[in-house]
């Protein structure tokens, strides 16, 4: 059998009297996303700084890619890429000039084509010679992604990658994340949004005061709870009934509602 591609087994961390990880066991197999939820300090980023060799565990072990974070941590890094809460753009610089940045520090052959490539894969094309500054919140995003990507990791972590985005940067993001995982890559995907699990990962733990509560399939974690029995639904107002509860009926017809349209078109 394949060897997961993150293998995590006791992991502890306490800083001075603060036990913030208390024994955390998880595998992530490869090419697929896994979800680590949970709230603020629940020990997320600190689990995620240990398995990309920034912060040292106090005890326990852990393996990304077939190398320990404790003994080759070299190996390690040269395996992932992480991405952090906050974008870590260049805001002076074009879009295409953070890429060829990274691609020239990485040491790649022609790091302007390795740019515009990541530019194409990521709907960024038309933005490459823009400032990142003039961007989005969910381009700018993107970018990140992209810049974590040069040089191919086959191991990405993703810190709480949509934090503080809007709806629309949200799904942008999440559809990245997705075609990383369809390319092959394994994604470990940190959130504190049940929405962002639900929709992305294969797998979901939860993590709770520094240990793993619950981890398995979406599928598995809703079989943990009985099903409701509804015996009585109260219909809940419409969005156009609200709105039109409040302005008046007359309103509809300025606003072109769908209902008016269709019976006009039907004369």
């Amino acid at each position: 059998m394949t060897a997961p591609a993150i293998r995590v087994q006791g992991i502890t961390k306490a800083f001075k009297d603060l036990q913030v990880l208390r024994g955390v066991d998880f595998e992530v197999e490869r090419g697929s996303i896994f979800a680590l939820l949970g709230s603020n300090g629940a020990g997320k980023t600190t689990l995620v700084r240990i398995l990309s060799t920034l912060l040292k565990a106090g005890g326990g072990s852990a393996t990304v890619h077939g190398s320990d974070v404790a003994t080759a941590p070299n190996d390690v890094r040269e395996a992932i890429s992480l991405t952090g809460q906050f974008a870590a753009v260049d805001e002076i610089l074009t879009g295409r000039e953070n890429l060829t940045l990274v691609a020239k520090l990485r040491h790649l052959k022609d790091p302007g084509s390795v740019a515009d490539d990541l530019l194409a894969r990521f709907s960024l094309t038309d933005a490459g010679g823009r400032r990142a500054g003039t961007y989005s919140g969910g381009m700018r995003r993107r970018l990140d992604i992209a810049m974590s990507l040069i040089g191919d990791p086959p191991v990405i972590f993703l810190d709480e990658p949509t934090t503080g985005l809007d709806p629309q940067a949200r799904i942008e993001v999440w559809q990245t994340v997705q075609q990383l995982a369809d390319s092959g890559t394994t994604v470990l995907l940190t959130t504190q949004y049940l929405d962002e699990a639900e929709q992305l990962a294969d797998r979901i733990a939860i993590l709770h005061e520094g240990t793993i509560i619950q981890n398995g399939t979406l599928a598995e974690l809703k079989r943990l709870l009985p099903q409701a029995k509804v015996e009585y639904v109260e219909k809940q107002p419409t969005l156009e009934e609200v709105f039109l509860a409040l302005v008046g009926p007359s309103a509809g017809a300025s606003t072109g509602s769908a209902t008016g349209t269709n019976k006009e078109a039907s004369k």
